[in-house]
């Protein structure tokens, strides 16, 4: 696979996954979160509109749907798992330097914050930059 090309990540969930295309030096190229149902025709979509060739899927227990869903429209050998432990927490605090906090929520605590909306789709991009980062370490 090319290392210049983008990579496009989810985090699948039950009922709704993240999903993320990120460049190879890290910088979100589009995130968005769809419904479970439509994660592999998005990610078809995504990965062709973006040339992208690998397709990461966060390792939680709702993974292999995900995987299954996507392969109907990829090759399954395209479609890579990666650990995906504390991604939540690392979206959140991705979430707020995308939509620094308002004056009042400046007064809580940023460990304290939580987002107005889901951050699955920030948590596609944490997934996403783990895997350019192992992969930077391996060369």
């Amino acid at each position: 696979m090319r290392a210049d090309l983008p990579v496009v990540a989810v985090d699948p969930g039950r009922d709704k996954c993240g999903v993320a295309v990120v460049s190879p030096d890290g910088a979100i190229l589009h995130h968005t979160i769809v419904p479970t149902a439509m994660v592999g025709e998005t990610v078809d979509v995504l990965a062709n509109d973006h040339h992208a060739r690998r397709i990461l899927v966060g390792a939680g227990t709702t993974s292999r749907g995900a995987i299954d869903a996507i392969s109907v429209f990829r090759p399954r050998n395209d479609i890579l798992t990666v650990e995906e432990a504390n991604s939540t927490l690392e979206a959140r605090a991705l979430y707020w330097q995308d939509n620094p906090p308002g004056c009042l929520q400046m007064l809580i605590p940023a460990g304290l914050r939580t987002p107005p909306r889901p951050v699955d789709d920030y948590a596609a991009a944490v997934i996403a930059r783990r895997f350019l980062a192992q992969r930077s370490e391996d060369r």
